[in-house]
């Protein structure tokens, strides 16, 4: 029994080009990497440098800055200080929701940062009914 392969009828090769779509892949991979660094935060603040563990800061976090000039930003507003008396409503709107969700947040300060400017920002925070509050640094260079 042998298998005829028939001339007359011709099939069409269906193959994907694979080259291009790495080149494009190879691309983006290049941008992200180089604009990457870049999306983390627009306000220099020069953090202190301790030893302690990592900590895990998510997306969904929030995080509140204070530059050596004592202005207050709050994440993704980096257009917008705050002082100490306007920080409390902003504060109230980054929980909207009062749910059984503990509420934390971060805190960015410039290490030139007076500690009764930090203190006091702390203090609003936990009036506004945040549970937990996290100090965000730099690891100490060896």
């Amino acid at each position: 029994m042998a298998f005829q392969n028939s001339s007359s009828e011709q099939s069409t090769l269906a193959e994907i080009n694979i080259v291009p779509l790495v080149d494009i892949m190879l691309v983006l991979l290049i941008i992200f990497m180089v604009t990457a660094p870049f999306l983390n935060e627009s306000i220099d603040v020069d953090l202190p440098e301790v030893t302690t563990a990592q900590s895990n800061v998510e997306e969904k976090d929030k995080v509140i800055t204070i530059n050596q000039q004592g202005q207050v930003f709050i994440q993704g507003e980096d257009q917008t200080p705050y002082t100490i008396e306007t920080l409390g409503p902003a504060l109230k709107g980054l929980f909207p929701l009062e749910g059984g969700e503990e509420k934390t947040l971060f805190l960015r300060a410039d290490k030139l940062v007076p500690y009764g400017t930090v203190v006091k920002i702390m203090a609003l925070a936990k009036q506004m009914g945040i549970a937990r509050i996290g100090m965000i640094t730099e690891p100490e260079k060896s």
